[in-house]
C-alpha cells in the first residue's frame, strides 16, 4: 500500500503541493446536454470550492497557489489541479491553452485533470497524450460507483462501460488514470462499496480516491437529507468501511484520498468530518496501520 506524498516522494525526490485551479469550466449534467441540475450531491461551484479564482490566468492561480503554502514548502514542486466541474468539457483549442499555460510553469511537475469519462473525444485525448510527453498528465475520473441503480440516483449521466473505455483509451496513451469513488452513497452497503474498490482495481486504475459523501447545503442531496430520506455515515461506520475497502486495494495502486474536504460553509452533514486533523489521525492510527 502506497500513499501519495510517499509516492511523490519517491518520483520526484521532493515534497510536492497541489494546486486547485479552474479553468472556468461547465458540465454536460449542468448545461442541459444531460441535464441542468448537476449531480445529487455537487454544489453550485461544481467541486471547486478551494480552487483559485477563475476570474484570474492560470498563472496568476498557481502564484496564489503557491502563496498559500510558502511556509510548508521549500524547493519543492507543485501539481497543477484543474479541479471544479469537468476539466476536458471545452474546445481543444481551449484546452491547449489551459493546459499549456499550466505545464509549461517551471514550479509544475504534473499536470491532473479532474474530468468525466464520457469527455473524453479523440482530439482531447490525442491533446492530453501530447501534453504528457512535457510533463506527467493524471486524468482524474469521477466514477463514484459501479452500481447503476446509484449511478441514476446520483444522475451520474454515463453507463459503466464508459468508465471502461476511457480507462483503457487513457492507458493505451501512457496516461496514468485515478478514480474517484465515493463511500456512503444512499442505499449502498459496504459490500457494494467494496465491489466498487475491487472494480477498478482489476480495471487497473493506477491511483485511487476514496471521498466521504459530504451533504452540502443548496443541493438536491440536502433536501433528501432534511426529509429524512437518507442515512449518513457516522465516523466509526467510515472507518470500518475504509478498513474493508484499503484491504482490497494492491500495492501498485497509489492511494491519493481516503477522506476529504467539505467546505465547513456549505456542510450540513456529517459534522464530525469537519474536525479534519482528528478524522485524520484516526485513519492513520485505525485504518493505514494495522
Amino acid at each position: 500500500m502506497q500513499t501519495l506524498n510517499e509516492y511523490l516522494q519517491q518520483r520526484f525526490g521532493c515534497k510536492v503541493y497541489k494546486i486547485a485551479l479552474d479553468g472556468g469550466f461547465t458540465c454536460p449534467v449542468r448545461d442541459g446536454t444531460l441535464d441542468t441540475r448537476g449531480c445529487i450531491f455537487c454544489s453550485a461551484g461544481g467541486s471547486g470550492e478551494f480552487a483559485e479564482d477563475r476570474d484570474l490566468s492560470i498563472t496568476e492561480q498557481i502564484e496564489k497557489g503557491k502563496q498559500r503554502v510558502a511556509k510548508k514548502i521549500r524547493d519543492g514542486k507543485y501539481i497543477a489541479y484543474f479541479q471544479a466541474y469537468t476539466g476536458t468539457y471545452a474546445p481543444t483549442e481551449r484546452l491547449r491553452s489551459l493546459y499549456e499555460e499550466a505545464i509549461r510553469h517551471p514550479d509544475i511537475a504534473v499536470l491532473s485533470i479532474a474530468t468525466r469519462p464520457d469527455c473524453l473525444g479523440e482530439e482531447v485525448l490525442d491533446l492530453l497524450e501530447e501534453m504528457n510527453r512535457i510533463k506527467p498528465v493524471w486524468v482524474e475520473l469521477g466514477l463514484q460507483t459501479i452500481h447503476e441503480r446509484t449511478a441514476a440516483y446520483i444522475r451520474r449521466g454515463y453507463p459503466l462501460e464508459i468508465y471502461e473505455k476511457a480507462v483503457k483509451a487513457l492507458h493505451e496513451r501512457n496516461i496514468e488514470v485515478i478514480t474517484h469513488l465515493i463511500i456512503g452513497l444512499p442505499g449502498e452497503s459496504c459490500e457494494d462499496i467494496c465491489a466498487s474498490v475491487r472494480y477498478v482495481c482489476e480495471k487497473k486504475t493506477d491511483g485511487l480516491k476514496l471521498q466521504l459523501l459530504h451533504v452540502l447545503k443548496g443541493t438536491d442531496l440536502e433536501k433528501e437529507y432534511r426529509q429524512g430520506k437518507i442515512h449518513v455515515l457516522s465516523e466509526d461506520e467510515y472507518m470500518d468501511i475504509l478498513k474493508a475497502c484499503v484491504s482490497l486495494i494492491p500495492d501498485d495502486v497509489v492511494i491519493h484520498r481516503l477522506t476529504g474536504d467539505g467546505d465547513k460553509k456549505l456542510l450540513a452533514a456529517p459534522l464530525w468530518s469537519a474536525d479534519k486533523k482528528h478524522v485524520l489521525n484516526r485513519i492513520r492510527r485505525e485504518v493505514l496501520i494495522s
